[in-house]
Formats: C-alpha cells, structure tokens, sequence
C-alpha cells in the first residue's frame, strides 16, 4: 500500500518539467502556414537588395573614364586617328588637340578632369565606398541583435545610404565626393544582412529557402536595373544617376515603414512579449487565422515569457553584448571562425572573378559587359533554390567551392578553354555566396544571428578588397597570381565549410542555451548510437 502511495509521488518528483515550445513551434502551431500576403510581404522586406546592389555598382557608370577622339585633324597636328586609337589617355596631347565623346559632365573623370591624375585618385571613391563598408560592418552589424532590432536598423541604413546619395549628387570636388561614398558604404554596410535575417524570420520554415533565394534574385535585378538607367541616362549629368536612385531608396523605405513588421522572434528574445503577440497576431490575420488563433497565440506566448526573461536581460548589455556572448562560448567561435574564413576565400573569388574576366568578348561595351556579369547570377539563384531544398548545406559548399577551386586552377593553366573555366569558376562561386549566407542564418541563434551573419559578410568584403591586388599582379606576373590564388582561396574554403556541423531540416535556435542544449543532445545521440554499433560488432564477433 506504501509503495503504491509513494510512486506517483516519486515519479513526479523526478519527472523534468515540460520543455516550453519554441518561436518556431509557435509560429507553425498557432500562425499556421505562410499566407500569400504574408509572404508578399518577407518578399517585400528582401527588395532592399535592390538597392544595396544599386549603391555597389553605381561607381562603374559613374566613375568610368568616356571616349575621346581627335579634333582638327592637321598633317602637323600631334593627334591622330591612329594615335588616339594607340594611346590609353590623351594625357600627352596638348588640350585643344582632342575632345571628349561625351559631354564631360557625364563621368566624375572628363567633369573634374581626372584623366591624368593617376588610378589612385581614380580610385579614390570606389576604395572610400568599401572602406566605409568595412567601418560600418564592423560597427553597425550589432545594432539589429541589441537596441534598435532589424527593422528600425534597416530603415535608418536605408534612409542614411539614400541622404548620402542624394548630397553625393551635389559634391563639388572629387574630395568631397570620396567622402560621401565612405558615407554611402557606411550606411549600407548592413542593409544586406538585416534584409536577409528579416525576411527570412517573418516567413514560417517552409518558405524561409523561398525567401532568401527571392533576396538574390532582388539583388541581381538591382545590378540589372542599372545598366538599363545609366544606358537610358547616358547624355546626361552622373549626378542624374544618384539623385534618381537616391530618391527610389528613399520611397522604398516610407512603404517599407508601413509595410514591414519587427521580427516577433528579435522581439520575444528581447523580452518585448507583448509587442511579439501583437505581431504575431497580425500575421495571422494575414495568414486567414481569426480570432481564436490569435488567443492562443497570446497564451502559449504568455508561458514562454519568464524563460526568455533570462535570455533578454542577458542579452541586454551594450551594443557588443551579442559578440560577448559568442566569445564566451567555444563552439560559436569555432563555428564563425569557420565560417568567416569560407567566406573570406569565396568572398576573395566573386568580388575577384569579374575584374579578371573583363567583358565577355567583342568590343568592350560597358553596359552590356556589366549586363553580361549580372545575368551570370540568375541561374546560380536557381541552382541556390534547388540546392536548398534538396541537398544539405555543408556538402553543397564544399562541393560548390572544389568545383570552382578546380575550375580557377584550370583557367590559370590553360589557354583555349581559359573563358569557359572562368565562368564556370564565377557560377560556381556566385552559387556558393548565395548558399554560405544562407547557411549562417541558420548557424546562430536569435540573439546573435544578425551579429554573425554581418561578421561573415565582413569576410567576404576583405576577400574582395585582397581580389584587386591579386588581378594586377596577374596581369604582370602571370594568371597563376590572380586565378591560381583565387582557385587555392576558393578550395580552402569548402575545406572550412565541411567542418560545420548541418543545418538543413533543423528549426533554427532563438537562444544561445537552447542551441547548446541542441548541440548536447545531438552528441548524446551520436555517442548512443556509437555504443550501439560497438556492442553489435562484439556480438557479431
């Protein structure tokens, strides 16, 4: 009779009290699946791609030094046909001798007369531009995780990146004008990576590979658009081309304040509950959920309230809070070692490729070689979306990144074949790019995810700013400097890549402890199963 009394209560005793769902549980059981308004409107958030894209590229029209030809054609005049079709600049030709093809206001170089100024005024603002990305990717990138969340940072880089445009369009100076472009990188330094973490945490699990493969392809369309408005806008000022994309970015952000919703999972990790419910409840209502949905929203939210107490005071702590908490934890900084160093090598080969590869034979067209370049993105979105959906995360880097190791190498040694191997090293990249991002949102958890993300984009912007260097000594020394570099880089990265543990198929974490609880579990299970196979293969024996 004893022993009947006391088991229930020994049971109960030792049971572990129930686990509280996740944000991912509740978005699926309560939201239910993504409606098409809901999605249209992740789709919306991912458009900011489009202008990001515009404000990398922008300097190629704009900076870009116009034709010229000889006037006055004498038999004792120093210009000639043959001498200006020979000659790179008319630097040696005396002033009334020649003239520009255009009028000079169309280019920042005939404007302030640069021609002769040497290629590092040149490229004063396009290396100001990436500078400025650099500064404001390492100082910006952890305001989203912390105070303002990814909504409000994302509108302020937006309208920042768009004020920096439209007073670039009045600079008075190439000076000037190279300080604006630092503030322009700044500005936009995090545009990309809150875009890519914002969509993708307002959409359930099914559409989340749909939406990030939507922000690619809003990016591509972004370098698209902008050969069409600089060809459309050719005759004009280059001021012309950053008032008018200036201003778009600017009507974007409006809707997109009105628009866009705070990502209920930053704002659950930041103890904000009331505010996630009212958003969630929102969602719903997009979603077809009625009234009864959204209450049991509010009380399934209302039991997780005291344990994500917790994890938003922790997280509380400055601006640096969410890099604090990866560096105290071992497995996150070998997980964003890893992934920064992947990034460095395919960032180095996408930012490089394209400098090395030059227009895609023919006489150089601008517009259309830029054309040609952008288009070189769209089946590797496709292929990104088929990759996602049907194969793991680590073995499509890896694969990805060997294959346009292997590719790069080829082109640095061959010579008839040297233009397809360079393509296929730049589709294989650009595929891979788009797949390392994606595999970052889902490495980290909430409360540092938009941190980690920003840091690997980082990677890949140093890999970009090594890639130029690397295609000049190429030119003087032989292609093994820029595409030999450039398939070794790429090869090491997959290399990185296949050290990461998969994340394909698995909810994403919102808090440190609940990955490291992921993380035990998933050694418990390995060590389980190992015991298992020794005890089969003594039986056996």
């Amino acid at each position: 009779m004893d022993d009947t009394a006391t088991a229930p209560l020994l049971t109960s005793h030792n049971a572990k009290p129930a686990k509280p769902p996740s944000i991912d549980d509740m978005i699926e059981t309560h939201i239910g699946d993504t409606g098409a308004a809901q999605l249209l409107r992740a789709v919306f958030v991912a458009l900011a791609w489009a202008f990001d894209a515009q404000q990398v590229f922008i300097s190629v029209f704009t900076d870009a030094a116009p034709g010229w030809h000889c006037v006055g054609l004498a038999g004792d005049s120093p210009c000639t046909a043959a001498a200006a079709a020979a000659a790179a600049s008319p630097c040696a030709l005396p002033p009334d001798t020649w003239a520009w093809d255009r009028p000079a206001e169309t280019s920042v170089v005939s404007e302030w007369a640069l021609q002769c100024a040497g290629p590092a005024l040149v490229s004063l603002p396009a290396s100001s531009f990436f500078a400025g990305c650099l500064a404001g990717g390492f100082l910006l990138t952890t305001l989203a995780d912390s105070h303002l969340g990814r909504k409000r940072t994302l509108l302020a880089c937006l309208v920042s990146m768009s004020v920096a445009g439209a007073l670039t369009a009045a600079a008075p100076n190439v000076w000037a004008y190279a300080a604006l472009r630092f503030a322009s990188g700044f500005a936009r330094s995090v545009v990309g990576t809150c875009t890519l973490v914002l969509s993708t945490e307002l959409v359930g699990r099914r559409w989340r590979d749909v939406v990030s493969v939507a922000a690619f392809l809003c990016y591509t369309a972004g370098f698209l658009s902008l050969p069409a408005l600089a060809y459309a806008l050719r005759g004009a000022s280059w001021r012309s081309l950053y008032l008018w994309t200036s201003v778009s970015c600017l009507c974007y952000a409006a809707l997109l304040h009105f628009l866009a919703q705070e990502s209920p999972r930053w704002l659950l990790v930041r103890g904000r509950t009331e505010e996630a419910v009212a958003t969630l409840r929102q969602i719903a209502s997009l979603n077809g959920g009625g009234s009864a949905a959204a209450a049991a929203t509010a009380a399934s939210f209302s039991t997780l309230e005291l344990d994500y107490a917790c994890a938003a005071a922790a997280s509380g702590g400055g601006v640096f809070a969410t890099l604090r908490m990866m560096w105290e934890r071992p497995w996150a900084i070998r997980r964003l070692a890893a992934i920064m160093a992947a990034g460095f090598g395919v960032g180095m080969v996408y930012f490089g490729m394209p400098l090395g590869v030059g227009s895609l034979g023919g006489p150089t067209n601008l517009y259309l070689s830029t054309t040609y370049n952008a288009l070189a993105e769209v089946p590797s979105a496709a292929l990104s979306w088929l990759l996602i959906a049907r194969a793991g995360r680590r073995a499509s880097v890896a694969a990805l990144a060997a294959a346009a190791g292997a590719c790069s190498l080829a082109a640095a040694v061959s010579r008839g074949a040297r233009m397809a191997a360079e393509l296929a090293s730049f589709f294989a990249t650009c595929t891979a790019y788009d797949l390392l991002l994606i595999y970052a949102v889902e490495l980290f958890p909430t409360s540092v995810r938009n941190s980690a993300v920003g840091m690997v984009r980082q990677a890949m912007v140093l890999g970009g700013v090594a890639a130029p260097v690397l295609v000049a000594l190429g030119r003087e020394r032989g292609s093994f400097w820029s595409f030999g570099v450039f398939g070794i880089a790429i090869g090491s990265a997959g290399l990185f890549a296949a050290c990461l543990p998969e994340t394909r198929g698995k909810p994403m974490s919102d808090t440190m402890e609940e990955e490291e609880e992921r993380n035990q579990a998933a050694m418990a299970s390995c060590t389980s199963t190992r015991a298992v196979a020794k005890i089969n293969d003594r039986d056996l024996a």
